[in-house]
């Protein structure tokens, strides 16, 4: 029985190893896995394709694990809005770039989050790979973007009740995408009341499905505060970087979906 109970014990670890190993990778800080030179150049880079693109606000998306310890269909783990900005340097002078508006998980209550604007170095530092998801909405989007920034009403939409499989039809938990999902929609139509914009997503937006048993999510669950299906009926449904392309694609509100590398190759999604 001991040995039957110290597999047991084995397998839970292996479990929540590979739960965190796939979803890890929202959280504002980490240890990074590239150079500072060589994360600074990726993120000037990026900067500079988004500025080539014309793009005053877009979204923006990194990976924290490695492809293969990703669900499927699944690529990146954070995703957040870039928009164009004068930003305070520490010497007290001001300069034009990008400002990042992130909702980013706590890394000791991991089933609470926080709204954190930092840049791009700060957003890749602990990125697993040199590699951006990239959607430039339309030019329309855009300036509702900006005109949602520029009134402070991005906030208003926060829930600070996080999940990494947030269901993205109520406000019972949220994660990143969600909440970008959340300010999208907020600034297309015009209006900060959830109750409304959580209808208007269950009409139009389409969710990825977790490729995951509902067993292991329920098990994880049972050892993070940052994971549960709580908010879930029978699906189990979320907000990802992919799904928000494909809305936006599918209603013409975007102009391109890519992934940038640090090779400089550019791939349309």
């Amino acid at each position: 029985m001991k040995a039957y109970l110290t597999s047991i014990g084995f397998a839970l670890v292996l479990l929540m190893s590979g739960f965190h190993q796939a979803y890890a990778g929202s959280q504002q800080h980490g240890k990074p896995t590239f150079t500072p030179e060589a994360i600074a150049t990726f993120s000037k880079d990026v900067e500079k394709y988004a500025a080539s693109e014309g793009a005053r606000a877009f979204i923006i998306a990194r990976r924290g694990r490695p492809i293969e310890d990703m669900p499927k269909g699944i690529r990146f783990t954070h995703t957040a809005i870039a928009i164009y900005s004068s930003i305070q340097l520490s010497d007290g002078n001001t300069a034009k770039g990008y400002a990042i508006h992130n909702l980013y998980q706590d890394a000791e209550e991991q089933g609470e989050s926080h709204l954190i604007t930092d840049y791009p170095v700060d957003f890749f530092w602990s990125a697993y790979a040199l590699e951006a998801g990239i959607i430039i909405p339309s030019v329309e989007v855009q300036q509702a973007l900006i005109n949602l920034y520029r009134d402070d009403k991005a906030k208003l939409l926060h829930n600070s009740r996080y999940s990494v499989v947030a269901n993205p039809f109520n406000s019972e938990r949220q994660n990143c995408t969600e909440y970008t999902l959340d300010v999208l929609n907020a600034a297309m139509y015009s209006t900060t009341d959830v109750a409304q914009l959580k209808v208007n997503a269950k009409a139009y937006f389409t969710p990825q499905k977790v490729h995951m048993s509902r067993a292991k999510l329920g098990l994880a669950s049972m050892f993070s505060d940052g994971v549960t299906l709580s908010d879930h009926g029978r699906k189990v449904e979320t907000t990802t970087f992919g799904s928000l392309a494909r809305y936006m694609q599918k209603y013409d509100l975007m102009n391109k979906a890519v992934t940038f590398t640090h090779t400089g190759q550019i791939k349309n999604i």
